[in-house]
């Protein structure tokens, strides 16, 4: 007998929660050889919405009869010695079951050691392959062994979590060392039987607790709660009979993302007919937004963008067909559509456009907006490099420029959430630009390098290095526009291979035959490296020798400016400035605005654990 319960909301009682539960009996049998199939028998759902423990939870009959089908389908998993493998099931089973699979199947997850009764490992489960501790002893007079383990799910390699909007942000490792805004743990409790074979499970109870905080986790956290338990009932003679139809690998024990629907923290909304809703949240805008803005306008539009996030390709065409000539009802439209954030909206968009349904300033409109919303998912980075080469996109310079840089910036937001990005989403770009150079096309060159520059991609440096006005290349001919924005396309790239990029900004910038705004730009992408206390030094010590007075300016003000920052990020950069510029002579503070100055705003304010630059 398995049962599940899942708990989301603020610790404090009396306070509202969110829930589901999951009950069903689970059959599992052998198929062959460390290979066994596991079922689930009169699965229940239930959802809770209320105050805990006070309100009941209520069956959730339609999402039941939903999944039903998917739920009773058998699966296949690889076991041995206590330890789960490759996962297989039918094409037709979606993530979302398999992953309340993967809840039962990481119960039976266990490493026994039989000469200790007390070890610590990285055990595979399904958050990533996590420090555990195990603890065992035995209960002489029922015959039993009490096994506990606990998983520190803040210690794991490869760890299974998505974030979610925050792509344009840095993440202070620093910060997350001292206050962290996810914590979780979760206890194993296990009553285990010896039997001639090895051991058999008679009960299991998990319990798991993980805790957000989007601020500092001293203001109180939000908390996700699981309870798992798992019973023995009884041993039968039939065998599980596999359902007709191939049995595909679909992963291990770790958790995969399926498609969720992107939700609005804070504001949740029920949806049961998209179509419908989004034709009453219209009607309502336009109704209520005639001669000034209603209170409830910026509430009621985000909620048209959340329905319209649950609404498919069809729904998009038949509302587009019913308003397209509407022109209130259609600018409503035209500006919820890109914000949805999903591949519809982008195949939308273009497929409008390129039938003639959108002006250039309409689509010009819905293309930036969409390049910076859209979830950048393989699928959404095809359809805007098929975008990218469209010969009506590429009459129209505008569209062009936008859709390129579009382009680079989804490739930024997709390597965000990839540990190894692969080169070929750069390629297109970088194909491009050398066509552009060996037809000498300045402009095209410009905005190829600001297309690398949003993307950031490190497999990009070598190209962007050949443009460089380095001594004895061919590019050192090439306008001083073209080397300023090559020089500025390293910036995003220094973020993540600064070693690489120190290296060349400071060959750059010591070169004292280039263009003073040159080696004023290599000092700017120098600094983004976060520069260690070595590397400073060595900066200020060219500086005192430097006899142009502008370059000398520009690098003294923004050393200064960066001794002033409070951010935890850039502390130790501050400290090796505060060092430098007292190596420097104090001449340079008292030159007049005539000379080049840098300047570093920032703030941070550590209960928020959030802060923000300028320079």
């Amino acid at each position: 007998k398995y049962e599940a319960l899942l708990l989301g909301g603020l610790p404090e009682e009396g306070l509202a929660k969110a829930g589901l539960k999951v009950s069903s009996k689970v059959l599992i049998s052998a198929a062959a050889p460390n290979l066994y199939m596991l079922k689930l028998v009169e699965p229940e759902l239930y959802e809770f919405s209320g105050v805990w423990p006070k309100d009941p939870l209520k069956p959730a009959t339609k999402l039941t009869l939903a999944l039903a089908a998917q739920l009773m389908t058998p699966i296949k998993f690889e076991y041995g010695n206590g330890v789960v493998g490759k996962l297989f099931a039918p094409r037709g089973v979606s993530n979302t079951v398999l992953n309340v699979y993967r809840g039962i199947l990481n119960i039976l997850q266990l490493n026994i050691k039989k000469t200790q009764n007390v070890y610590e490992l990285q055990e595979a489960g399904t958050q990533g392959l996590c420090k555990t501790i195990y603890g065992i002893t035995e209960d002489e007079k029922a015959g039993h062994i009490l096994l506990t383990k606990t998983r520190d799910l803040n210690h794991c390699q490869e760890k299974v979590m998505k974030d979610m909007g925050v792509a344009y942000t840095k993440k202070c490792e620093k910060c997350q060392q001292d206050s962290k805004n996810l914590r979780g743990a979760t206890a194993y409790n296990y009553i285990l039987k010896p039997v001639a074979s090895g051991v058999m499970i008679l009960d299991a109870g998990v319990n798991e607790l993980i805790q957000f905080s989007p601020f500092s986790e001293r203001n109180g956290a939000a908390q996700m709660e699981t309870k798992q338990s798992l019973v023995f009932l009884e041993i039968q003679g039939t065998n599980i009979v596999p359902i007709e139809g191939e049995y595909l690998h679909r992963g291990s024990l770790k958790y995969e993302f399926s498609t969720e629907l992107l939700q609005t923290p804070i504001q949740l909304i029920k949806i049961i007919n998209a179509q419908a809703q989004v034709v009453e949240i219209l009607n309502h805008l336009v109704i209520y937004n005639m001669g000034r803005i209603h209170e409830k306008a910026p509430m009621k539009f985000l909620e048209l963008v959340q329905v319209l996030r649950a609404a498919d390709a069809e729904d998009l065409e038949i509302l587009w067909s019913q308003y397209r000539a509407k022109p209130v009802h259609r600018q409503w439209l035209l500006d919820a559509i890109p914000l949805i954030g999903t591949p519809v909206a982008v195949t939308f968009i273009k497929d409008k456009f390129l039938a003639d349904d959108l002006t250039v300033v309409e689509a010009a409109q819905a293309l930036v907006t969409s390049a910076h919303m859209v979830t950048a998912s393989t699928e959404a980075i095809l359809l805007v490099k098929a975008l990218a080469v469209n010969s009506k996109i590429l009459k129209n310079p505008v569209l062009r420029q936008i859709v390129l840089l579009g382009y680079g910036t989804m490739i930024s937001k997709h390597c965000v959430e990839e540990v190894v990005c692969p080169a070929e989403v750069i390629k297109p770009v970088l194909d491009l630009l050398i066509e552009a150079v060996a037809k000498a096309e300045t402009q095209d060159i410009i905005l190829l390098l600001k297309v690398l520059g949003n993307a950031g991609h490190p497999s990009s440096l070598k190209a962007i290095t050949k443009i460089l006005p380095i001594h004895g290349t061919a590019a050192a001919s090439l306008p001083t526009r073209v080397h300023a924005e090559a020089i500025l396309s390293l910036r995003n790239i220094a973020k993540k291979e600064p070693r690489m990029i120190q290296e060349l900004a400071l060959q750059l910038y010591m070169d004292k035959s280039l263009h003073p705004e040159l080696r004023m730009l290599s000092c700017i992408v120098l600094f983004e490296t976060r520069p260690p206390m070595g590397l400073v030094t060595t900066l200020a010590n060219i500086v005192r020798t430097e006899e142009n007075l502008q370059v000398a300016s520009f690098t003294y003000s923004h050393m200064k400016s960066l001794t002033r920052s409070s951010a935890i990020i850039h502390a130790s950069v501050a400290a090796a400035c505060n060092i430098a510029i007292k190596i420097l002579s104090p001449k340079l503070d008292r030159l007049s605005l005539r000379f080049s100055k840098a300047f570093h705003v920032d703030v941070y304010h550590s209960p928020l654990m959030l802060g923000a630059a300028a320079s």
